[in-house]
This record gives C-alpha cells, structure tokens and sequence, in this order.
C-alpha cells in the first residue's frame, strides 16, 4: 500500500531543548497505547488545528507549559503495524513555566547522543540520531592554508567546538588526499568529531572516516545509499532534496543560500525559497553559501537544522 492509499495520523511533536543540549523525553503513562514506552511529548492534531496549533495544546496539556518559541524541523512518516504516523516534529527553544507530569507519565531530560531511558517508541530512535548532529559542518580548505597550516586551524576549531567535518580537497593529488584525510580524521576523533569525505567511499573506509558526502550529481545517479554509517548529499533543487530523502540521507546540504565567492554565477537561493524548499523533509538540512557562525539562529528560524561552512569557520 501506498503512503498516499494509507490512513496517516498527523502528529505534533515536541523536542524540548534544555540549554545544555539534553532534550525532554516522557514515558507513555498506564491505560494509554505502548505504556512503558518512552517518547518525545506531543499528540494527535485535531480537525481545526495545524501542527504549531496542536503542539501548543499538547504541551500545555501534558507538561503545563506554554510554547516562547519553537521552529519546524523535520517531518517523518513512520509505519507502525497497526497505523501510519506523520510526525511534525519542532525543536522548543523557549517555554514558560517548569514541565510537569500532568498525566502521571514518567520524565527524563536525556543526552541525544546517550539516552538512558528504555525502551523508546521505535519512530523516536531516528529522531535521537538526527538530533545528535552539531549544529555547524565545516568544510576543508588545505588547497587555500596549505595542509600543514590548515591542520593548526582545524585544532582550534576542533578545541573551540567544532564537532563535524567534510573533507573536500579537489585538486589535491590522490597519494596526499589520502594521508591529508587521515590526518583530519584522527585529530577529529580525538575530540569526538566526524568525519565525512566528499565523493569517495573507498577513501571513507581507507582513511577511517565516519561517512561519505555525495555530490549532487551522484546522488542522483544513485539507486540505494552508501555502505555508510553516517551520509550526507549536495542539494540545490527540490528534486535533489526528495531524492536524498528516498534514500534515506542521514543529512543533506542546501546551497548557495546567499551570494558566495567560491560560486560567483550561481544565483543564490535566498532564505525565503530555503525555507519552502526545506518544508516537510524527513532529514536535517544544513545552510551553505555565504555563511558565517553569527547567521546560525537565522538558519535555524528558516527551518534549517545548522550551518555549513567553508570559509566562514577557518579564518
């Protein structure tokens, strides 16, 4: 059956942000579906509401807070055997008031990258994954430092933070990428970082890499994802976008946002057709092109996940 034969529930959903990065989970409380079970708070939509409408109620009704300010993420479809649900799923930046067990439910404040709380209501365990990416993917530049001063200025922002990197060296010889890779990546695993390389999943596996970044023109020439962990795609058109969301992309990238040096004749999105374009996608998506860590709020209130960088991080 398709999605478009299937009944589908739409759901609101809250990710609750502590400023210290952990995120609230409740437990399904006794007599309703799946008790035990441990969820992101929210609920059914209602015949009159939008998901921003019924979040608000939700969260009211089951934390008795009131929202401040909260923006659209990602939307998910996930199948249950006896239903479809299509999440709407809004990361909670600010609220009123304490949350409360309203309903008797159990609640956790819980590090996306190490929960604790067992088990998890299946659709949530993805949305934990997509919530433990770093809000800024930084983009290699040796060809522009040279390798030895790149590699100073990749520990300082590794030291101040940085925690997710794409390797893309195009005019680096192949014998000096592989060993450049090998480098970024064991100075990124040392401080918990990732590692993605651009293009190249054989240099992924040899040089310990977390993952590979598709250019857009692989992506899709693609019928079934990379062999990977963790990947990511290029993208610059709705269709690109669906595309990696077919193949289930563990995030994707969307340029050129503004007017950037490195493409001068590419016609930049804009923030207003970013954030259409990033409507109802399944994954996080990542802001480049003209981008610098002081336009990261702006991203994300333009539905983005975070930023990516390819000047902007190492000057």
């Amino acid at each position: 059956m398709t999605a478009a034969a299937e009944s589908i529930i739409d759901v609101a959903v809250g990710v609750v942000m502590h400023p210290d990065g952990r995120v609230l989970l409740a437990e399904r409380p006794a007599g309703k579906p799946a008790a035990g079970y441990w969820e992101f708070p929210g609920g059914k939509l209602e015949s009159d509401e939008n998901p921003r409408q019924a979040l608000a109620r939700e969260l009211h009704e089951e934390l008795g807070v009131e929202i401040e300010a909260a923006q659209p993420w990602i939307t998910r479809l996930h199948r249950y055997p006896h239903l479809t649900v299509r999440l709407h799923i809004y990361r909670v930046w600010r609220w009123h008031g304490e949350p409360q067990a309203r309903e008797g439910q159990r609640l956790a404040w819980e590090d996306p990258h190490a929960h604790n709380v067992e088990p998890l209501l299946p659709a949530n365990h993805s949305i934990l994954a997509a919530l433990a990416l770093p809000p800024v993917y930084a983009i290699t530049q040796a060809s522009k430092y040279g390798a030895r001063d790149f590699m100073q200025r990749l520990q300082r922002a590794l030291n101040s933070g940085l925690r997710l990197i794409q390797v893309r060296e195009p005019g680096m010889p192949a014998q000096a990428l592989t060993e450049f890779a090998r480098q970024v990546v064991e100075l990124a695993h040392a401080c918990q970082a990732r590692v993605l390389i651009n293009g190249d999943e054989r240099l992924a596996a040899a040089s310990g890499a977390d993952g590979v970044h598709l250019q857009a023109r692989q992506l899709m020439s693609r019928n079934s994802p990379p062999d990977t962990a963790v990947w990511s795609a290029s993208c610059h058109d709705r269709a690109e976008l669906v595309r990696a969301a077919e193949l289930e992309a563990s995030f994707v990238v969307l340029s050129p946002v503004l007017a950037t040096a490195s493409h001068p004749d590419a016609t930049p999105l804009g923030w207003e057709h970013f954030e259409t374009l990033c409507a109802d996608l399944p994954m996080p998506v990542f802001a480049l092109g003209g981008m610098q860590i002081g336009m990261l709020e702006t991203a994300i209130n333009r539905h983005a996940h975070g930023i990516a960088l390819l000047s902007g991080i190492w000057q």
